[in-house]
């Protein structure tokens, strides 16, 4: 049975998270969700992803869990520790969780793009941020929750909790390969042109909103940054893959698909 194996999964991160279920205070950073029918679950794939006994996967809404070893490449700190979390948090609800889909219902790779809740109608997402088991991310269209899950993300970096014990932000200088970063810097210039909207950075770095996300954003804000200090999340690309890199251009695009994934220090 899906619950049994859950619950033997679960019992690899101790009988104490599995009894607590969901933390008191951690209850107060999102709004319930009750009334959401409860799917089973037949896996936990990672600390965002889930797969319904349906077959339907899962990708979480809000929050970009640490990678699990594959392909050659070891796991990242804190990879395990968030996949047995979500394991023992979906093994005390039953092996079930209630799904409220995004408003965009998938993402490129054919996922479900959901908010995870227990039977009590509390976030699972939020309680992972909380316990620093994963970073905030955020995607236009906007689903409602990136304020809540940002008080629980700051929680845990308050805390110094779970992947917040170590150093996390990096400044642009620092960047050696693509893939999710924290970078925090100071803007030199904001231009815009038919690629869009284009924030650069001090160091080989430069922020690019699209011209479709354009609407989404307070574009005149935006223009305003020079010469502020600014921490952006979010996939950083090598440039230099995508057919070369003009004299004087950063090497490193990071793309803003949300106002959230920016914020002014």
């Amino acid at each position: 049975m899906v619950r049994s194996t859950l619950l033997k999964k679960a019992s690899l991160v101790g009988a104490f998270f599995v009894s607590v279920g969901l933390a008191a205070p951690v209850q107060a950073f999102c709004p319930l969700a009750e009334g959401l029918a409860q799917q089973p679950v037949s896996k936990v794939v990672d600390g965002d992803t889930l797969r319904l006994r349906d077959g339907r996967s899962v990708r979480l809404i809000g929050i970009n869990a640490p990678e699990r070893a594959r392909d050659g490449r070891p796991a990242e700190p804190y990879a395990e520790a968030a996949t047995k979390r979500l394991q023992a948090l979906v093994a005390a609800n039953d092996g079930r969780v209630g799904l409220r889909l995004g408003t965009k219902p998938r993402d490129h790779y054919g996922r479900t793009l959901a908010h995870a809740y227990d039977r009590g109608g509390h976030n699972l997402e939020a309680q992972l941020l909380a316990e620093g088991l994963g970073y905030r991310v955020a995607f236009e269209p906007a689903n409602g929750l990136e304020d809540c899950q940002r008080s629980a993300e700051q929680a845990a970096r308050q805390q110094r909790r779970g992947l917040w014990q170590q150093r996390q932000v990096v400044s642009p200088f620092d960047l050696r390969g693509g893939g999710f970063a924290l970078v925090r810097g100071r803007v030199d210039q904001v231009l815009r042109n038919r690629g869009g909207l284009w924030i650069e950075l001090d160091g080989p770095l430069v922020l690019r909103v699209e011209p479709k996300l354009l609407r989404y954003f307070d574009v005149e804000a935006l223009q305003s940054l020079v010469g502020r200090e600014v921490e952006v999340r979010g996939w950083v690309i090598d440039r230099t893959r995508r057919g070369g890199v003009q004299p004087g251009q950063a090497r490193w695009m990071l793309p803003l698909s949300h106002a959230a994934m920016l914020e002014v220090l």
